[in-house]
């Protein structure tokens, strides 16, 4: 093996393509799902009157060539396919130029998908899939070895991603260097699983230690990244296990598992051969041609890191931002500020005299309803009436627009919730309350089995007539 090729990372190249394809699908499943309300014709923000406002310079994407509903919901259904054929390896049936440019294709897509997104596609995740995604073209298939200077990319990727967060935590919320941010984060959190409610009522002491280990893993494990085996495998693998515990403990999309799909990357085959068993084929040399392209990619991305390195190192640290309009070595970071309090909007529809809510998928709703699993599948609707609670003017017109759609039984919005308490005729009147919500204590779920105590502190938006 020459200096180019990463000898012993045959098995983490492939499991990291493996997830990334799968979260692929499920961005562009979620997509076809989900925008015929949110941006399509008719949409909240529709993509059209985007397009006619904003050149292609400041949002590169294929739909300034053409859009129309059908058009957008097909290239979202072959964004789909082609990302399903590589979560099941068939870029390594191909050449490797072949399989690059099948690499390309997706990565093509979901950028034009999110340069067009606006307000519902402005979630660091979405960045980091479209970086993600570009490194994946550039990583070759079973034909040759990964090339080095790729791995080290993804590695700078992963270790923007955990120490971008950790100096966010450190810089804002006193709750971060006093170590008590879960007494409230499992409670307060976006949209909250299953276990978030068990993990809520953990010891306190429990918390501390959990918000210890997170300052280690995400401000001190990272740099180890870049030392000799095996001491970067072991610095991925702490990694993994943290990202499986958020993910046991909260519904954050894809960014959990496209962080672990990175540490796996960083993980030598040696030490995946005491889990997972299997050897690497033999592997040719890389063509003089594909080294050219690897070493100009890597030169670009090295260009590209000076405006991520220099935010983190800046007093005022952006949080998931984006320094060029292809997504491209961007900065990462979340929850530099922690909720002590959880706010909901509640939406309910006037029949017969009668008020009735409508239930969503994902965020809380009636107070006997344990919260559900969504992610990685991503609901962008429950995730941004989540920001609306914190800040009413984060819901501008558009959720003025829901109301007014739900007045008329909109097919392609309701679609997005979980209940339709007015399935024949629309309601009268609609109304937007804002609700003070907390986990229950395990002696009110004894009690009244439910998993949320709710007290209403009034209407956010008025109750509104047809006409």
């Amino acid at each position: 093996m020459s200096w180019f090729d990463a000898d012993g990372y045959w098995l983490g190249r492939l499991l990291f393509e493996r997830i990334l394809a799968v979260v692929y699908v499920l961005g562009f499943v979620g997509a076809v799902n989900q925008f015929r309300p949110l941006l399509g014709s008719r949409g909240l923000l529709p993509i059209p009157a985007w397009l006619a406002r904003v050149p292609f310079r400041r949002s590169p994407s294929l739909f300034h060539l053409h859009y129309s509903d059908r058009f957008f919901a097909g290239m979202c259904w072959f964004g789909a396919a082609i990302s399903a054929a590589l979560a099941l390896g068939l870029a390594n049936a191909v050449p490797l130029w072949a399989a690059m440019l099948w690499w390309a294709a997706p990565w093509a897509l979901y950028v034009s998908i999110v340069n067009v997104g606006q307000l519902w596609y402005g979630f660091g995740w979405e960045s980091l899939l479209c970086e993600a995604g570009c490194y994946a073209i550039f990583l070759g298939n079973d034909r040759t070895a990964p090339p080095l200077l790729v791995l080290l990319a993804v590695r700078w990727l992963l270790f923007r991603v955990e120490f971008g967060a950790g100096l966010i935590k450190m810089r804002g919320d006193a709750c971060w260097r006093n170590l008590t941010c879960l007494y409230y984060h499992h409670e307060t959190q976006p949209m909250p699983n299953p276990a978030s409610w068990f993990f809520h009522r953990l010891p306190r002491l429990a918390h501390r230690t959990e918000v210890a280990a997170n300052h280690v893993t995400q401000l001190g494990v990272p740099f180890f990244l870049f030392a000799p085996q095996p001491v970067a495998s072991i610095a991925a693998a702490v990694m993994i296990v943290t990202q499986l515990w958020l993910i046991l403990s909260g519904n954050f999309a894809w960014l959990n598992w496209l962080t672990v799909a990175a540490a796996t990357s960083a993980i030598a085959d040696d030490a995946w051969h005491h889990v997972l068993p299997g050897s690497a084929p033999t592997l040719a040399p890389a063509p003089a041609w594909y080294r050219v392209v690897v070493v100009a990619f890597s030169v670009l991305v090295l260009i590209l890191s000076f405006w991520p390195a220099r935010n983190l190192l800046a007093r005022r640290q952006l949080m998931n931002a984006s320094f060029n309009r292809l997504h491209l070595v961007n900065a990462y970071g979340a929850f530099g500020s922690i909720t002590r309090i959880r706010h909901e909007v509640v939406l309910e529809g006037l029949a017969d005299g009668t008020w009735r809510e409508y239930e969503f998928k994902g965020k809380p709703g009636t107070p006997g309803r344990l919260p559900r699993q969504f992610a990685p599948y991503h609901l962008r609707l429950d995730w941004l009436m989540w920001f609306v609670a914190l800040d009413p003017r984060r819901g501008d017109r558009w959720l003025v627009d829901v109301l007014e759609r739900l007045l008329c039984n909109d097919r392609d919005l309701l679609k997005l919730l979980r209940h339709n308490p007015f399935p024949n005729t629309p309601p009268t009147a609609v109304r937007a309350l804002l609700y003070r919500y907390r986990f229950t204590t395990w002696a009110e779920l004894r009690a009244t089995g439910d998993w949320w105590h709710r007290d209403c502190l009034g209407a956010l938006i008025p109750p509104r007539r047809r006409g």
